[in-house]
């Protein structure tokens, strides 16, 4: 049997959106834009009510085993009970985190689309209730409210841009050490890649099926603090010690200097009252019933939000092809937990109010509160079908991340418009430019200063 000399890769055809703001905005009915303080404030009290009640009846069921079972058993159901308790409290809280980011989408300068202005976030219109609720509950779940707020809303104004995105910037082939790139033997789409330059790539980035999920488990509990604290996981251009709490970092303007203070003081309040915690009940009881779930809801964060804008089929893009309607619609609608049947997705949507299921909408404009993006969503997809964009990606989970890093290895040095590479060089997907005389339009992302 002849071993052939190249491998030739399956791939599918990406649209490249033409579409303008007034394209995208247009298709969205107006109502959806409507916020209401009071309707808002009801999710996180309910998030707080959920995660009490399952507080209760962990402690209930805990008691009861306590006296109803052998001693060999009860620490086998204490553990289990608590381990359910902080998995679901877990969720509903990154619930809590997903309304203080929706406070958070404030703005330093308008950057764009007169529809989206006045207003200052999607869970209020007025400012300072934006800012004190988010502030509140992002400090409530160790991030810093205003640093986090900032870093993000560039993120939004530079979504899938290789220099000026904020985070899950793709590696390029230089800054991963591998060979360069042979056009005798290798293809810039990675289209056809010789058996040889395979191998070359395998070695250089390896494969293992069990490094990938240490990988993933590892950065899906610690990514969070490590993209705060060393900008792990950040623009790649920044200089090292890029971090969230320095009002000098990079991320930050000088006029930004005393938000990132008050930031500060909400990170440094938040370790006192846990530090306090630990002294008046125990340290088990504060680990068991506050910081299990608090690990969680930052694995939440990571996974919802590394597959949101990670995936084989998604582009990312160079200055010379960026547009902010572009970023916007390289990112991916996702089902939570939907790999685990129909019940654990709708609980995943309903426990994180669908910021999963509805991403693409809160690109394109992030003043639309959660309990209308479900409409707002359905209008968006119909409007991208008639342009051939489809962003409705595999469910949300742990075999998707799996997945996902094992396919997101790399991408290349050159090209406008570029997608991940896998182990052995060979992408999925290659770009389909359509030519047009759309007019382009920035992007609607506010960025406060003061």
């Amino acid at each position: 049997m002849t071993v052939p000399e190249t491998m030739q890769a399956t791939q599918v055809e990406v649209t490249i959106p033409n579409l303008s703001m007034k394209d995208l905005l247009s298709a969205i009915p107006a109502h959806c834009f409507e916020r209401s303080t009071l309707r808002s404030a009801a999710y996180p009290v309910w998030d707080l009510v959920v995660i009490a009640s399952l507080w209760k009846l962990a402690s209930v069921s805990d008691a009861f085993v306590a006296t109803t079972l052998p001693p060999n058993l009860q620490g086998l159901a204490s553990f289990s009970i608590w381990a359910l308790y902080s998995f679901f409290a877990g969720l509903f809280a990154f619930g809590l985190w997903i309304v203080a980011h929706e406070c958070g989408m404030s703005s330093l300068f308008l950057l764009a689309a007169p529809k989206l202005a006045p207003g200052h976030g999607a869970f209020s219109p007025y400012k300072s209730v934006n800012n004190a609720v988010g502030w509140t509950l992002h400090s409530g779940l160790g991030v810093p409210y205003h640093s986090w707020r900032i870093s993000h809303a560039k993120h939004h104004a530079a979504t899938g841009h290789m220099t000026q995105d904020q985070v899950f910037v793709p590696w390029t082939r230089t800054q991963m050490g591998l060979p360069p790139l042979d056009p005798t033997r290798d293809d810039l789409l990675g289209v056809n890649v010789s058996q040889a330059v395979q191998a070359e790539l395998l070695e250089a980035l390896g494969d293992s099926p069990i490094a990938v999920f240490v990988q993933s488990i590892v950065y899906l509990f610690m990514g969070l603090p490590m993209y705060l604290l060393y900008n792990i996981g950040g623009q790649l251009r920044y200089p090292k010690g890029t971090n969230h709490f320095t009002p000098s970092s990079i991320i930050f303007s000088p006029q930004q200097f005393s938000q990132i203070i008050v930031s500060d003081i909400g990170i440094l309040t938040w370790l006192a009252l846990i530090v306090l915690s630990c002294n008046h009940w125990s340290f088990w009881t504060v680990f068991r019933t506050y910081l299990m779930p608090y690990i969680w809801v930052n694995h939440w964060l990571v996974l919802v939000t590394f597959l949101q804008h990670s995936d084989p089929l998604l582009p990312h893009y160079r200055s010379e092809m960026f547009t902010f309607q572009r970023g916007a619609l390289c990112t991916m609608d996702r089902s939570l937990l939907g790999d685990l049947g129909s019940m654990m997705g709708w609980l995943g949507a309903h426990a994180t109010h669908g910021i999963s299921e509805t991403h693409v909408l809160h690109h394109v404009t992030s003043k639309i509160p959660h309990y209308h993006a479900w409409e707002a969503t359905d209008a968006l997809r119909a409007r991208l079908a008639t342009a051939g964009i489809k962003l409705v990606g595999r469910p949300g989970g742990w075999a998707e991340v799996y997945r996902v890093m094992r396919e997101c290895k790399f991408v290349e040095d050159e090209g406008g418009v570029v997608f991940y590479k896998n182990a052995r060089g060979l992408a999925a997907a290659k770009p389909l430019i359509i030519a047009t005389n759309s007019d382009v339009e920035d992007s609607g992302v506010e960025v406060d200063s003061k």
